[in-house]
């Protein structure tokens, strides 16, 4: 059974050796998600990449999915880091199109987060993340619930970008942009650069 991503987190070691091991693994993931889908990888590859042993990643692990949620943590975190706090700053549309750059950009790495066996887990966090990360903000509609409007956007946001990398012939990041944009965030915070340009 699938842990939440935080357990991870929390048991974080503190020994120097542990730590470098644990920061080897999640890098050696990460290189080989680029070279080839999640599924198709094992632990022996990716203890070899990270030159470990073997009985090394199961003192942190109890198996490839949970490093893969591991990453995914970190991942979520610079992707909202890069992308929300534009939504409130600037035109929407850029951070919207940073986003779908970004995730272009590591296709490998987001295909297996969005559309792989842990998917269901890696919507939650990316979920639970946003709602830390905007918990403040009351920039959409009077009527939207600020806490619905997030579930929503996001969760929207990850079921585009999943259905986007999991198409055989994808569309290009401005093309996803155009629709995300349009479809999900336009209409819950609408357009800053129009917003500003009305009030002038």
């Amino acid at each position: 059974m699938d842990l939440p991503l935080t357990t991870a987190k929390r048991a974080m070691p503190t020994d120097a050796r542990q730590i470098r091991s644990r920061k080897a693994l999640n890098a050696a993931l990460l290189a080989l998600l680029e070279e080839r889908s999640f599924d198709h990888l094992t632990i022996r590859e990716i203890t070899a990449r990270a030159g470990t042993g073997y009985a090394t990643f199961f003192r942190h692990y109890p198996d490839k999915e949970a490093l893969l949620n591991d990453v995914a943590t970190d991942e979520i975190a610079n992707l909202l880091a890069m992308t929300v706090p534009v939504l409130y700053e600037a035109n929407s549309y850029e951070s919207t199109m940073a986003l779908c750059r970004y995730v272009a950009g590591h296709s490998r790495l987001w295909s297996a987060l969005l559309t792989g066996g842990a998917a269901a887990i890696v919507r939650e966090e990316f979920i639970r993340q946003a709602r830390s990360l905007v918990e403040d903000v009351r920039d959409g509609p009077e009527w939207l619930p600020s806490d619905l409007g997030v579930v929503h956007g996001t969760g929207s946001t990850f079921d585009i970008l999943g259905w986007w990398l999991g198409q055989e012939n994808r569309l290009d990041a401005e093309d996803v942009a155009t629709i995300l944009h349009r479809l999900v965030i336009a209409p819950l915070i609408g357009d800053k650069v129009e917003k500003r340009a009305a009030a002038q």
